[in-house]
C-alpha cells in the first residue's frame, strides 16, 4: 500500500514536471510579460473599389455584405444649419426631422410610420451644423418598396402641420431648460468664446424664430437644398440571391433620377472670422461641481504638423489613463473624475485645443494651474520613449476599428468624400500608419511649442463665482494669477432669446 502511495506521488510529480517544463519546450515564457508578439499590421481598404459617380449625379459607395440579410442606404447632403435665414434659426433642424417624421403626398406620418414598422425598417433624417442625413435600414427582401418610400419622403414630403407643431412644442420645452445643466452652458460658451457671438455655431434656436417658421418655409428650403447635387450617397448589404454591384447601383440610380425640383448647390461652411481672446471667463452658477476648460486655438486637419499634435495631445490628455493630465488630476490628486484634453482637426477651419475637468469648485483653481504645468512640461522637455511608443500605437493599433464592417467603411469614404479629403488625398488611410510611426520626440515637442502657449489661454469657468475665487486652503491657487489678472463675468443667456442677462434676470 504504501509502495502504491509513492508510485502515485512520484508519477504526480513527474507529471507536473512534465507540465512546467512543456511551455518552456515550446519556447513559451515562464510569465506573461515575456510574451512577445509579432508586429501588427493593417491596410485598410480603397476607397477606388467602391466609387462610382451615378448618371443622376451622386457619388456612391456600393459593397455588398452577406453577412445579415439587410440593406442600409445612407445619403448624407450637403449643407446645414448655416443654411438658416436670418430670423430663421432652427428651419434647416425642422426640415430634417420632419422629412422622415412628417409623412408623404401619399401617406399621413402616421400611415408612413406604420408601414416603417410592419417592414420593420428604421427611417432617419436630420441636420447638424453642416451637413444633413437620411438613412434607411431595412429587410433586403422589401428593398423595392423601401426605395420607393425613400424617394417619396425625398421628392415630396408632406410636412404634415400637426408634427410641424408638435416638433416646435417640444423644442419650445427643451429651451426651459438651457441653464440648468453646468455641461450645457460650458459647451455653449466655449462656442461663443472661440468662434465670437455671429458665427453660425452661435446661432441658436429662439422662440421668435421657431414660432416664426412655417410649412411653407420648410417646403421652400427642402425643394431648395434636397437635391442629388448635394448627396454623397453610402450603400451597403445584402444585394439578393444572383445580384450584382451593378445592378444594386442601377437601382441606387433610378432613385435620384428624374428628380422634380431644380435645387441648388450648397454653399461652402462659412469660416471664423474671431479670433479668441486671452483672459479668464467666469458664468457664475451656484453649484458644487465647477466646470473649467482651458482654449487655444489649432489647427486644421489637412495641416503638416496634424499628425504630429495628434500624438502630443494624446500623450498630455487625449489618451486617457496613460496621458498626464489625467493622471495628475485625477489619479495623483483625487480633484476630478475625468480629466483631459481634447485636439480636433478643424475639418472647414482650424479646430480649438482644450484641456478640461468638473471638480469641486473651491479647487478648480488648483487643478486648473495643474493642467497648465502639464502644457508647459511637455513644450520644454523631452517625451519618454514609452510614452511615444504607446501614443502611436495608441492610434495605429485601432486604425482597423474604423472598417469593422461595410457599413462604417462606407460611411469613413462617404465622409472624406463630402469634406473633400480623397480629392487631394485619396489614400489617406492607406498612409495613416506610416504617417503616424514618423512621428518623433522632436516633433512632439515643436508641434506642442507651437500650440500651446500657456501665456495666451482662454480658461472659461463654470461655477459659484464667490467660491471660484476663494480657492480651498489647502490649495491656495488665485484663479485671475493663472491669467494674468484679467477676470470676465460671463451672464447666463435668457433661454428664449439667448441674449445674456443682465444682473438679477432669471
Amino acid at each position: 500500500m504504501k509502495t502504491m502511495k509513492n508510485l502515485v506521488r512520484t508519477s504526480a510529480l513527474a507529471l507536473l514536471g512534465a507540465l512546467l517544463l512543456a511551455p518552456a519546450a515550446r519556447g513559451i515564457p515562464p510569465h506573461p510579460d515575456q510574451l512577445t508578439y509579432p508586429k501588427f499590421t493593417y491596410q485598410p481598404p480603397s476607397a477606388k473599389e467602391y466609387r462610382t459617380v451615378l448618371k443622376s449625379g451622386p457619388v456612391a459607395y456600393v459593397a455588398e455584405d452577406r453577412e445579415l440579410p439587410l440593406v442600409s442606404v445612407s445619403i448624407t447632403l450637403r449643407g446645414g444649419t448655416y443654411l438658416d435665414p436670418a430670423g430663421k434659426e432652427g428651419l434647416a433642424e425642422l426640415a430634417g426631422y420632419l422629412l422622415a417624421r412628417g409623412g408623404t403626398k401619399s401617406m399621413t406620418a402616421e400611415q408612413l410610420e406604420e408601414r416603417l414598422a410592419f417592414l420593420a425598417a428604421q427611417f432617419n433624417s436630420s441636420y447638424d451644423s453642416d451637413r444633413g442625413s437620411v438613412s434607411m435600414n431595412l429587410l433586403a427582401k422589401d428593398l423595392d418598396e423601401g426605395l420607393a418610400l425613400l424617394r417619396e419622403a425625398l421628392t415630396e414630403p408632406r410636412f404634415q402641420e400637426d408634427k410641424l407643431k408638435l416638433r416646435k412644442d417640444q423644442l419650445l420645452s427643451d429651451m426651459k431648460s438651457r441653464n440648468d445643466d453646468t455641461a450645457d452652458i460650458e459647451v455653449r460658451e466655449r462656442g461663443f468664446l472661440a468662434f465670437g457671438d455671429g458665427y453660425y455655431t452661435n446661432r441658436y434656436t429662439t422662440k421668435a424664430s421657431l414660432e416664426g417658421i412655417t410649412r411653407d418655409d420648410l417646403v421652400a428650403f427642402h425643394r431648395r437644398w434636397v437635391d442629388p447635387k448635394n448627396f454623397v450617397v453610402a450603400v451597403s448589404g445584402d444585394f439578393g440571391k444572383g445580384a450584382t454591384r451593378a445592378a444594386m447601383i442601377a437601382r441606387v440610380d433610378a432613385l435620384f433620377a428624374k428628380w422634380p425640383h431644380k435645387g441648388e448647390a450648397a454653399p461652402p461652411v462659412p469660416k471664423p472670422a474671431h479670433a479668441m481672446a486671452p483672459g479668464l471667463y467666469l458664468v457664475d452658477k451656484d453649484v458644487n461641481q465647477g466646470r473649467v476648460s482651458v482654449m487655444l486655438p489649432a489647427l486644421q486637419r489637412n495641416d503638416p504638423d496634424y499628425d504630429a499634435a495628434l500624438v502630443m495631445n494624446d500623450i498630455l490628455g487625449g489618451g486617457g489613463f496613460t496621458s498626464r493630465i489625467t493622471n495628475r488630476v485625477r489619479s495623483d490628486e483625487g480633484l476630478a473624475y475625468s480629466a483631459g484634453s481634447a485636439l480636433p482637426g478643424g475639418v472647414w477651419f482650424p479646430g480649438t485645443f482644450r484641456a478640461s475637468f468638473q471638480s469641486k469648485v473651491r479647487t478648480c483653481a488648483y487643478a486648473t494651474q495643474i493642467v497648465l504645468e502639464e502644457m508647459k512640461k511637455i513644450r520644454e522637455a523631452d517625451v519618454t520613449d514609452e510614452e511615444l511608443q504607446t501614443a502611436k500605437s495608441s492610434f495605429v493599433d485601432t486604425l482597423s476599428r474604423r472598417f469593422t464592417t461595410k457599413s462604417q467603411t462606407m460611411g469613413v469614404f462617404v465622409d472624406e468624400e463630402l469634406t473633400g479629403r480623397f480629392a487631394t488625398e485619396p489614400d489617406y488611410y492607406r498612409g495613416y500608419a506610416a504617417r503616424i510611426e514618423k512621428v518623433s520626440k522632436d516633433d512632439v515637442k515643436r508641434v506642442a511649442r507651437r500650440l500651446l502657449a500657456t501665456d495666451r489661454v482662454t480658461v472659461l469657468a463654470v461655477g459659484k463665482k464667490a467660491d471660484l475665487l476663494d480657492p480651498d486652503p489647502k490649495h491656495p491657487v488665485m484663479f485671475p494669477a493663472l491669467t494674468g489678472g484679467k477676470v470676465t463675468d460671463v451672464p447666463l443667456r435668457d433661454p428664449f432669446t439667448m441674449q445674456p442677462m443682465t444682473a438679477g434676470t432669471k
